[in-house]
Order: C-alpha cells, then sequence, then structure tokens
C-alpha cells in the first residue's frame, strides 16, 4: 500500500499536480492494517491536510478486503461521490491462519462497501488471484488493481506518468509494469484476460489420458478395470475417481484400491435409492475416503518427492539452477530426541527411492514406522470413517440429506501432522458424535439391510 502510495505521488507529481500524502504502517498493531491517503490538487488550488476527510474520498482503493470494509475507513467515503476499486480476493488474516475453517463474510463485507460508496462507478475485481496467475507472485496484486482504477477512469494521471513512477521506483519494472497493464487490459476487454487467469478444467478423458501414460501396463489395465465398473455413475464422480484410483495404485498397490472403489459404489448405490439427482454425497466420500487413505507416511513423502512433477515444480521457481536440499524431521527420529529438521541433499535420493520401494511394508508387523501413534490413528480413521458413513446411510432420505452431508466432509477437519493432527482427529470424532445425535433424533427409521 505505501509503495503505491508512492508511486501516486510521484505520477501525480510528474504530471504537475500538488500532492500530500500520509501513511499509517501498523507498525503500532502486529499485523495492523496498512492505510495510505492521498489528496491531489491542480497548481494554485490550496490543499489544507493530509488525510482525507469524512465524505470527502473520491476514490477508495481497497486492495484489503477486510480492512476495506470496517467503519473507520469507510467513514470516509460517500455514495453521492467515492467510487471504489475492490479487491476480492482474500489476504489472509491472522484467524485465517490459526483456523483453516474460519470462512469470512466475502458478499457481506462487499455489500458494506457498496452502502458507503457509488456502486455504479465501482470496479470489484480478484486482484490478488490474477496477479498469482499471471506472474506467480502476490506482490503483482496492488499494480494490477492500480491499473484497473486507471482504465475505469478513477485515477486524475497520465498513463505516461504512472509508468515513469513504475520505472522510476526501480524495483521489478518489467513486472509492475505489466501487472499494471494487465489491469488496465481487464477492464479494457477482459475476454482477453481471463483465458490466462483461469486453467481449463480437466475433463475425464483429460484425467485418463494423463495417469495412463505413467502407469504399468498392468496397474494400467487394473486402473482401467476400476474405471468401467464406476462408468454408470455421473461424470464428476468418475473425473474424481479418475485421479485417485490412480494415486492409491501408486501409494501402495491395486489391491489397495480395491475396497475404496467398492465402498464408493455401495455410497453412490445407496444415494441414488435414498436422493434421486444428488451426487454431493457420492462426491464428498470420493474425496474424504482417498484422503484418509492416502496418509503422509514416511514412505508417501518419499514418493511426492521422487514424482517428477515435485522436481519440475521446484526447478521452476528459480531462474538459475539451484541444489535442492530437502528438510525431514521424522517421528521415528523425534521420539529419538531429534529436536531440528534434517537438510538432506541430493546424495539422500537413493535413501528415498528405497523408501517408496518398501511401501508395501506399510501397515504391517515390518513397518517400523507405523508404530508410532499418529500412524496407528492414521490407519485407524480410515476404518472409523467407513462405519460412520455406513450408519449414516441407514438414515439417509431428502430431510437427513445435509446432516449425513456433513458426516461425511468430517476428515476436513483433521489436517496437519503430529499433535496438530492428532487435535484435529479429536475435534472430527466430537463433531461425529453430535452429527450422528441429530440423525437419530430425526425420527427416520434405520433403513433394513
Amino acid at each position: 500500500m505505501i509503495t503505491i502510495n508512492a508511486l501516486l505521488c510521484y505520477a501525480a507529481w510528474m504530471d504537475g499536480l500538488r500532492v500530500l500524502s500520509y501513511d499509517q504502517t501498523g507498525a503500532a498493531q502486529k499485523w495492523g492494517p496498512v492505510l495510505s491517503s492521498l489528496v491531489l490538487a491542480a497548481p494554485g488550488q490550496p490543499l489544507a491536510a493530509n488525510k482525507v476527510g469524512a465524505g470527502t474520498a473520491d476514490l477508495y482503493l481497497a486492495f484489503d478486503l477486510l480492512a476495506a470494509a470496517t467503519r473507520v475507513n469507510l467513514d470516509r467515503c460517500d455514495p453521492a461521490r467515492t467510487a471504489a476499486v475492490v479487491n476480492t480476493t482474500l489476504l489472509p488474516s491472522g484467524e485465517m491462519i490459526r483456523d483453516v475453517h474460519f470462512a469470512p463474510p466475502v458478499e457481506a463485507m462487499r455489500a458494506t462497501i457498496a452502502r458507503f460508496t457509488d456502486p455504479a462507478r465501482s470496479v470489484a475485481v480478484e486482484a490478488r488471484r490474477i496477479a498469482e496467475a499471471l506472474f506467480g507472485d502476490y506482490m503483482a496484486t496492488n499494480l494490477v488493481a492500480l491499473g484497473v482504477a486507471y482504465q475505469a477512469g478513477l485515477l486524475p494521471l497520465t498513463a505516461r506518468s504512472m509508468e515513469g513512477a513504475i520505472r522510476l521506483n526501480g524495483v521489478q519494472v518489467e513486472q509492475n509494469l505489466q501487472a499494471f497493464r494487465y489491469g488496465r487490459l481487464w477492464v479494457a476487454d477482459p475476454e482477453r484476460v481471463r483465458p490466462l487467469v483461469e486453467a481449463p478444467r480437466r475433463t475425464l478423458d483429460d484425467e485418463q489420458k494423463r495417469v495412463l501414460t505413467r502407469l504399468s501396463d498392468r496397474n494400467a489395465h487394473a486402473y482401467v478395470s476400476f474405471l468401467d465398473r464406476c462408468a454408470h455413475l455421473d461424470e464428476e464422480s468418475r473425473r474424481l475417481l479418475a485421479v485417485r484410483v490412480a494415486e492409491l495404485i501408486d501409494y501402495q498397490d491395486v489391491r489397495y484400491v480395491e475396497p475404496f472403489v467398492g465402498f464408493v459404489l455401495k455410497v453412490a448405490a445407496r444415494e441414488r435409492a435414498a436422493v434421486p439427482g444428488r451426487f454431493e454425497l457420492t462426491h464428498a466420500v470420493i474425496r474424504h475416503l482417498y484422503k484418509l487413505m492416502a496418509y503422509k507416511d514416511e514412505y508417501e513423502v518419499a514418493r511426492l518427492h521422487l514424482k517428477p512433477a515435485f522436481r519440475a515444480q521446484a526447478e521452476g521457481l528459480f531462474t538459475k539452477p539451484r541444489r535442492l536440499v530437502r528438510h525431514f524431521h521424522p517421528p521415528l527420529l523425534r521420539a529419538l530426541g531429534l529436536q531440528r529438521k534434517l537438510a538432506l541433499g541430493p546424495w539422500f535420493t537413493p535413501a528415498l527411492r528405497l523408501l517408496r520401494a518398501f511401501r508395501g511394508l506399510r501397515g504391517s508387523a515390518w513397518d517400523v514406522f507405523g508404530y508410532a501413534a499418529v500412524r496407528r490413528e492414521e490407519r485407524a480413521l480410515i476404518g472409523w470413517y467407513r462405519a460412520l458413513v455406513e450408519s449414516a446411510l441407514e438414515r439417509l432420505d431428502p430431510a437427513t440429506y445435509p446432516v449425513v452431508l456433513d458426516l461425511a466432509q468430517l476428515p476436513d477437519l483433521v489436517r496437519g501432522y503430529e499433535a496438530i493432527k492428532l487435535a484435529g482427529v479429536k475435534a472430527a470424532r466430537e463433531r461425529a458424535g453430535e452429527l450422528l445425535a441429530l440423525l437419530q433424533a430425526s425420527g427416520v427409521p434405520a433403513a433394513r439391510s
């Protein structure tokens, strides 16, 4: 925000305008809001203060939706006078980091801003999403929004002075110029920007072709056989399965996939019979049973680190060749007293290959990693979840559908590693008890098998 304010000051100076500005860095409050005020005037016109007064803002640049929706800032606006450019892509707040399930009321905040500004002249844009899609860097967000404001005719400055100020700043000049220009283009011709931002959604055929290129002939045959058994399901279910069946084959083996597919088919049949035309429950079970079955133990971490896609992604983050170092802190070593992560260079790659090759030991008496408390809990969760869903299916009908769907989505509470994950497991089990009580109180009799 402060950099944008400085750029605007320089651009206004280049255009011969008088400038007064004020910045509040938020330093007095950790992670406090960063606010800037800019007052411009033509030569000879008086400037009384460097802060925009109540109800006197001509333009409200809202880069951070959470801060922009607060009353103390909105008091500077007037619906008869103020236009707003609002970045609707949320910036992570402290609460969002502490609680991954916290969902700020985006639409309510946008509506609040709209009440204090002129909706007819205001613009809402997913500036951060555009910046990350085009540049792989959220730092370009504010320049995208600035370009939007300029092209919407809300800045009394010239493009020449704006770009001159960006060059004068001397930081990531080319990227910032392009971000500013793409913001302008988004207003002038959004259809030229949209395909660059919105990645094409992979179809079922796309997923199958991508998977078959990397599976062995034997596994590819099993993979196709599994999908053939699911051919009667809706397209989204088949698309979700196309990815996850292949991943589970790589995760363990073909035998590991059989109970996964069998359970999904059972849920789909019950959903189709009880609530025709609804598929969300099947989708939820596909996602969440897969999540529990593909828990990230030492064998899986090794497999993921050896995937060509991971290597390509890591190398793509840098413009120069870099030495890839992995930082691991296995629970087994932590239990033995190791309190820090191990930095392991390329020399450790053969050990990862060996670990991946031993994934067939997972869950057996020979699985030395599987004796850890968190690993035992991860294995137990699979059976617990299946039993939970089966119990809920007995009372499935249109009235209980939302509760059963909530039950199927409970693994979403289980995130992170070690103590954090175990806390999530506890929360999921407690919530399951509450939801089962709701089902039993619904009065819907359990279906007879």
